[in-house]
């Protein structure tokens, strides 16, 4: 076996418990890669915001996290129990799943098209602390609702437990095949989710944004900004990530011990 090792070396725990599963790596004959090209999957190490940076670079070579960071809903493996989780994988102790993503494009007011990049949260958009953003959403040519709120948010079942989450979304089992659409501290009556397949294609098309205020398309908590008149035009990539889960964990296992 394989692995390319993605860590954050930011975190302090990140870099050792890189530094100790070489060093079990070694023990178990575990070859380490130098590119992403060259491994049968990828260890990412850190928190999910690691995770989801894995999951850009993966190529859909598959990934499985260890957790560092604060929230772990993407993360597999503890860093107390490396050696345990490396076994199980040597054994083929384990099942990948197939998530979705998200691609997206901003149609500029003048016409210029900007490309997303693909996420495998959510894209959306948001915007700075003051004021307000004006947009309507629109769903595969249909107007769903005209909002003023700080935002809104596509996400995928696998970022239902991300932004989505703190802005009141519903939890989503992340193999189920839809998209949410989340409005971010909307002025209006209508402020709940919606529920879409995930075959639709999003536009959310912004009329207003307020003076001193900025407004950016996020993909994954990454900002590009946007102006009035533009349109953000998102939908289901052709891309996947394939996260590898080991048998003994679920979904379920990951949400109880989260919320708890």
């Amino acid at each position: 076996m394989k692995v390319f090792i993605n860590a954050d070396n930011r975190n302090p725990d990140s870099i050792k418990t890189r530094k100790n599963l070489i060093e079990i790596s070694k023990e178990l004959e575990i070859e380490i890669a130098d590119e992403i090209s060259e491994c049968d999957m990828i260890i990412s190490i850190g928190g999910d915001g690691t995770f989801l940076k894995s999951a850009r670079l993966s190529g859909e070579k598959p990934i499985i996290g260890i957790h560092t960071g604060t929230l772990g809903f993407l993360t597999e493996i503890d860093s107390s129990n490396i050696k345990k989780s490396l076994v199980e994988l040597l054994n083929n102790n384990y099942h990948i799943e197939e998530r979705m993503m998200l691609e997206g494009v901003i149609i500029r007011n003048d016409g210029e098209i900007e490309r997303i990049p693909e996420a495998l949260n959510e894209i959306g958009i948001s915007k700075n602390i003051l004021g307000v953003v004006r947009f309507d959403a629109i769903v595969d040519n249909k107007l769903i609702n005209s909002y003023t709120a700080d935002g809104i948010l596509v996400c995928t079942p696998t970022g239902s437990t991300a932004y989505n989450l703190s802005c009141g979304g519903p939890i989503v089992d992340p193999t189920a095949k839809i998209l949410t659409l989340t409005p971010i501290a909307p002025h209006t009556v209508i402020n709940r989710s919606i529920i879409l397949s995930d075959e639709s294609t999003v536009e959310i098309r912004i009329t207003e944004i307020r003076d001193n205020t900025t407004s950016f398309a996020l993909y994954d908590g990454h900002p590009i900004e946007v102006f009035n008149g533009d349109i953000i035009k998102i939908k289901k990539s052709d891309k996947i990530t394939k996260i590898i889960k080991l048998e003994d964990r679920s979904f379920i296992d990951t949400i109880r011990e989260n919320i708890n």
